[in-house]
């Protein structure tokens, strides 16, 4: 899916062990599930962050945000391909945060698209929110990850997002050869309000082979959405 996404070549890029990361797939066979700890997650600035709460808040109930911040939390990433009700091969990027108070979770889970291009993320438990991901090596051989535009489903409902009310987050992620780790920096801005939350540290991973392993149900949306 990535590979298609960037390119061969632009695939080709990437550190190795960021290709077998992102090579994760139904046609690789195996699964992967990173474990590592987040040096800190963020909220805001002084002044925004009594502005954010509630938002965070209504985002942290959908698995879409996360509501607390924290210094040296232990974090999971879980990545299983497998095919959705509507038969798109799908990846998950299900995030957990083990925070003092309770374990938070950012879902997301990642499909090509050919009509868009490029491969769309669906946030939280109910994929109310869709977004375009864009995908790019870095001269060092790191992935830069930007968001594109955003479209909310509900019911019947379907619309673009307009810029102002919506988070652009890039996400960088590297492999640090002399550390064995990758490293991954979340940073997500609204151009009205600024820098919304983030967080940064590093983790390492581990494969399995699907055929010894099944796709953990607490990894799969509660609702799939087919509009793209």
């Amino acid at each position: 899916m990535f590979q298609r996404a960037m390119g061969a070549r632009e695939f080709g890029r990437l550190h190795p062990e960021l290709r077998r990361r992102f090579g994760v797939g139904l046609d690789a066979g195996e699964s992967c599930v990173g474990t590592g700890t987040m040096g800190r997650i963020w909220h805001g600035t002084p002044r925004t962050r009594p502005l954010l709460r509630p938002f965070l808040a209504f985002g942290d109930r959908r698995h879409v945000l996360l509501a607390e911040t924290g210094t040296d939390v232990p974090f999971t990433i879980e990545n299983y391909p497998y095919l959705d009700s509507f038969g798109r091969e799908t990846v998950t990027f299900v995030r957990t945060f083990r925070l003092p108070r309770r374990h938070r979770r950012f879902d997301a889970t990642m499909v090509y698209s050919e009509r868009r291009g490029c491969v769309v993320d669906y946030l939280g438990t109910h994929q109310h929110l869709a977004v375009d991901l864009r995908f790019a090596a870095t001269p060092r051989g790191g992935l830069e990850i930007r968001s594109g535009a955003y479209r909310l489903y509900e019911g019947i409902l379907g619309v673009r997002l307009p810029r102002p009310v919506v988070g652009q987050a890039l996400v960088r992620e590297s492999f640090d050869d002399g550390a064995g780790v990758f490293r991954i920096s979340v940073r997500v801005v609204n151009p009205l309000v600024g820098p919304v939350f983030g967080y940064d540290g590093s983790f390492t991973a581990a494969y399995t082979s699907l055929g010894s392993t099944s796709v953990p149900a607490s990894v799969r949306p509660v609702r799939e959405e087919s509009r793209h």
